[in-house]
């Protein structure tokens, strides 16, 4: 892409915060803008991996998307099989897993809906550390069901689409590991092409081509809130995909469904990490590994930073939440001038 095109001169305008981010904070980054139109530009920085030996980053290097799993997987998994009429938004999830804490009928998991799930509107608590009960995946799957949830006010779940993740596995009687994904996004990348995560003490060894949330590692390497890897362009083919309407079955994640989230995606509001300067009718996700995608669609426009952040460690600041907001400032500010 020519940095005399219009994405070339939005990403340009872009680069700089990213690349004194890669020279200080973090090992490497893929930065990336599309426009409806399809105009895209991608640029690559810094390293993949810098331990136990360094390697570069490019254009084509993989990444543990982390939780963009929940937005380029399981909501658009969840939101086809409402369109085929396999089951309603505001179905319950035992609608699917009948057997959902099976021991108590009126437990109120049984009745939580699939669009409350989406949209992290249940009582369900943030993360759990499923991993340190065992790694059979199908024990730990049960126990997930069974598991008697303490209660709160909603937050953000990974909890929620854990469950989810087990309702696609129910309603097309296939793994997660098996589903079908696009080119570009694998839960079983090259280890070669994939940017190094964390130094995982639990593992002992740094994660390559790995899993690095640890439940998903524990759930059989996937599942419905993390585990997808994934190329720079595969995110920005999703993104231009929802711009220009091609997956009308995800035409409601732009409906909110409270004041900060739509079915999967996080809407813009203040403070958020897509920076403030996008329209009202934008909307995003992040990755705990560095990763996050935003798609404005006023603007027609969409971009993706990802990095390595956790590598080797998440134990440090990477000022990865100033960086997120900077660069989505950057790129509407450049997109204006256009």
């Amino acid at each position: 892409m020519s940095a005399s095109s219009p994405g070339g001169r939005i990403l340009e305008a872009a680069v700089g915060p990213v690349a004194d981010a890669v020279t200080r904070m973090i090992p490497g980054a893929v930065l990336g803008v599309v426009t409806k139109t399809g105009d895209r530009a991608v640029k690559a920085m810094g390293l993949a991996q810098i331990e136990p030996t360094p390697a570069p980053m490019d254009r084509h290097t993989w990444f543990d998307l982390a939780s963009l799993t929940k937005v380029l997987f399981t909501t658009p998994a969840i939101l086809a099989l409402v369109a085929q009429g396999r089951i309603g938004l505001d179905d319950t999830l035992s609608t699917a897993i009948p057997d959902l804490r099976q021991y108590d009928l009126s437990a109120p998991e049984r009745h939580l809906t699939l669009r409350q799930c989406l949209s992290h509107q249940t009582h369900l608590p943030a993360v759990e550390p499923l991993y340190t009960y065992g790694q059979d995946p199908a024990t730990l799957r049960a126990f997930v069901l069974q598991r008697v949830w303490r209660a709160g006010s909603p937050v953000y779940s990974d909890i929620n689409f854990i469950l989810l993740g087990i309702v696609i596995e129910r309603l097309t009687g296939a793994p997660l590991l098996d589903q079908p994904l696009r080119d570009g996004l694998s839960f079983r990348p090259d280890p070669v092409q994939t940017a190094a995560t964390e130094r995982c003490t639990w593992r002992g060894r740094v994660m390559r081509g790995e899993v690095h949330d640890e439940n998903a590692y524990a759930l059989g390497g996937a599942s419905g809130h993390a585990g997808l890897f994934g190329t720079a362009d595969a995110v920005l083919d999703a993104a231009q995909d929802m711009l220009v309407g091609v997956a009308p079955t995800l035409a409601g994640v732009r409906v909110r469904q409270s004041a900060t989230r739509t079915l999967g995606w996080e809407a813009r509001h203040t403070g958020w990490p897509g920076g403030d300067a996008c329209s009202a009718d934008t909307i995003g996700h992040t990755g705990f590994t560095g990763t996050g995608v935003w798609i404005d669609f006023d603007r027609g426009l969409a971009w993706t930073l990802l990095t390595n952040r956790v590598h080797p460690t998440r134990h440090r600041d990477t000022g990865i939440a100033g960086l997120r907001r900077r660069v989505g400032d950057l790129i509407i500010e450049a997109a204006n001038a256009n």
